[in-house]
Parts: structure tokens; sequence; C-alpha cells
């Protein structure tokens, strides 16, 4: 038994060096780039009371959140699955601004089971949210900041995938679908099962153009969805066509700032549908059948902290980017170390103290130890000569 205490929970992991020294190196790059356009850094508790978790964003993460007993309150707790909830009560409840907020947040969740990130557990969580403002400028400044992570974070190759669960949700309604018909149609589009989704509009009773326009739906996707959405939902009610008209409007300001960027539709795709109110969106890598960034809105996600406002936001797995990143080894590469005798002269510590002030690494030699410099990361050392230490080349 004692030789598997080595192992690890599964999806659980370890970040040994130089990886850890790449996430670190790319965790404060992200953050200052954040801050750089006025997001606020917050940081949220890692273990929160189980009904604050579970609200808004969190019912739908009630299956991946360990759940646990306070032993002073005997309330129920649970370890965070995901930040948004906790940010959105920072929101209404503590900072409490009439101008719109702009919040970011890098930290470890942890699920029950791996998610579409990466496959991990315990995902290293970054997200950016803005609070206070509801329309195209507010979701185009966060998709321009998902392209702006994915860039820093150096994958170069991308495109973007938008919906808008207001489609769907209109279309429901224009059927007379009721809550358990709604759920059990939505589990059927997310699966783009579509002959369960006839054979459930059948035993629904839907017939004529409400019924047809749920079975397109499943196939209103590429490049060129929203074109031919209007024509097979040209029978829909108003807020269906809202809904494609904000798609519309949305992908023209895209282009605007960011032309190079390929965008695609599913009009299928209802990533958190019980809680978000308007667009949703991944972001995806070529060849790779999992979304390395996603997103939406979700107005009103404060109202059960006591302030509704407008909010939009993105998250990513940190972790799960360095799986695509290019160029990021040699960006963050550790520089060469200092090796050091151990001595307390005088002048060697001021000039150990003088080369670690300007950035420099310095290592000093354990008395009684003989190791490999090189395994240390030393490649220079210092050496006294003519009154002086100097710093020399190891041979």
């Amino acid at each position: 038994m004692n030789e598997e205490r080595w192992l690890l929970p599964a999806g659980i992991e370890e970040v040994l060096p130089p990886q850890a020294r790449i996430v670190e190196g790319l965790r404060r790059e992200l953050l200052d780039l954040y801050a750089s356009w006025g997001y606020e850094l917050v940081i949220p508790p890692f273990i929160d009371y189980l009904d604050s978790l579970l609200t808004g964003t969190g019912q739908d993460l009630d299956l991946q959140t360990f759940k646990l007993t306070d032993q002073l309150t005997g309330r129920l707790l649970g370890v965070r699955a995901d930040m948004t909830p906790q940010v959105a009560r920072m929101d209404a409840h503590h900072l409490r601004r009439e101008a719109p907020t702009r919040l970011c947040y890098l930290g470890t969740v942890l699920h029950t089971r791996p998610d579409g990130f990466a496959g991990t557990r315990s995902p290293l969580q970054l997200g950016a949210e803005i609070y206070g403002h509801a329309g195209i400028e507010s979701d185009t400044e966060i998709l321009r900041l998902v392209l702006l992570t994915l860039r820093t974070a150096g994958i170069a190759e991308t495109y973007l995938d938008l919906g808008h669960v207001g489609i769907y949700r209109g279309l429901a309604r224009q059927a007379g679908l009721d809550a358990a018909q709604e759920h059990a149609l939505f589990d059927a589009l997310q699966r783009k099962a579509i002959p369960e989704i006839e054979s459930l509009i059948g035993d629904f009773g839907l017939t004529g153009a409400p019924a047809g326009m749920l079975v397109a739906l499943a196939e209103l996707n590429g490049s060129d969805a929203l074109e031919r959405a209007a024509q097979v939902l040209a029978a829909a009610d108003r807020p269906v066509r809202e809904a494609l008209d904000y798609l519309r409007r949305l992908a023209e300001e895209l282009n605007h700032w960011l032309p190079e960027v390929s965008i695609h539709y599913d009009l299928a795709e209802l990533r958190g549908y019980r809680y978000k109110t308007g667009v949703v969106f991944a972001a995806f890598v070529p060849g790779w059948g999992l979304e390395v960034a996603r997103g939406g809105r979700y107005d009103d996600i404060g109202r059960v902290f006591g302030r509704a406002r407008p909010a939009v936001g993105f998250s990513a797995d940190l972790k799960g980017l360095l799986q695509h990143g290019r160029g990021l080894d040699e960006r963050y590469r550790r520089p060469g170390a200092v090796l050091a005798p151990w001595s307390n002269d005088p002048a060697l510590r001021e000039t150990v103290e003088t080369l670690r002030a300007s950035g420099r690494c310095v290592i000093q030699a354990l008395p009684g130890l003989d190791p490999d410099l090189r395994e240390l990361g030393c490649d220079e050392r210092l050496e006294y000569h003519d009154g002086r230490w100097h710093v020399r080349p190891l041979p």
C-alpha cells in the first residue's frame, strides 16, 4: 500500500517545474493584461455556503460541486466549481456601484467529475466579467478579450462559435411547451439527435411551423447559419427574430474589431441555458473538439443577492490553454543561475545582493554536497579574483 501513496486522485494534477514557471508567468501576464483594460482582480473564497454557490450559474453545477457540512454551523458548504456566482455576489452585495464594473479572477476550482476543459477536475479558472451594461458593446469587449487571452497564451489560430438562448426559448414558448417538454427537447438538441427530436415533437402533438422550426434548429450551424435561419425561422415570433438580428449586429461589430477571426454559429448550442439570457459563445482551436474558452450574457444574475444588473463574461482553464499554446517554453524559460560559495564574506554578500536585486538568480552552494551544477540550473559561478568577486561562465 505504501508504494501507492504518490498516486493522485483521477483528474487532479500536480504542476512541477518548469511547467509551474510557465503557469505563473502566463498568470501574471494575463492579469496585467486585464488590469490594462480596467478589470479589477477579485479573489473569491475556495469554500462557500452551498446555497450561495448554487444560485444563478451554479444551478447547472449541482452535480459538479463537492459538498460537506460546516462543523461550526451545521450548514451545507460547497467547494467552488465555478467562481461566477461568487463574483456576482461581490458586485451586487459588496461593491454596489452605479457605473459599469469590470472584474477578473484566477484561481483553482474543483469538480466532482472531469468537464470539457482539458479533462481535469481541478481547472485553474480564469475569467473576466462586466456588470452594469446591456448591449452589443460589452458583449464585443468580452469577446475581444477572449481572443486576446488566447493570443497571449500562444494560441494564434482560433474561431468563435456564437449562439443565442433567446432563439430556442422563443420557439419553445411559441410552441406552447411546458417546462418538462422544454427540458427534454433541450437535452436532445444538445446532442443534435434529430430522430429523437422528431419523436419528441410528435409525442408533444406539435405540428405546422412550430414543429418544423424546432426540428430545423439542430442543423442551423456553420458560418452561413444566420442566412439559412432567416428562411427556416421566418414564421417565428418577434423574440426569435430579434435574437437573430442581435447575432447579426454582434457579428458585424466583431468584424470591425477582429476581421481576421472566423465566426461560426450554432443556434442549438445552449450552454448554461437555465441562467443565460442572451448571446452564448465558445472559442475553439482547429482540430480540438472541446472549447478552450466559453461565456455569454447572464443578465440579472445578482438578483438573488439583492441587486439585479446586466452581466456578460467568459472563463477558461489556464492549464488547458497551455496544451495549445506555442512558444511559451521559450517565453518563460528560467534564466541561468549563478552559483555562489557558502561564505559570510561581506564583499560576497554584497555582490550576491546586487545580483539578486538586478533580477539574477543566485544559488548558494550548501557545504558537504557536490551537486551537478547544470541540474541546479547554474551556468555561471562567482569566483574571487584580484580582490573582487566576478561572475564567470561554467566550463
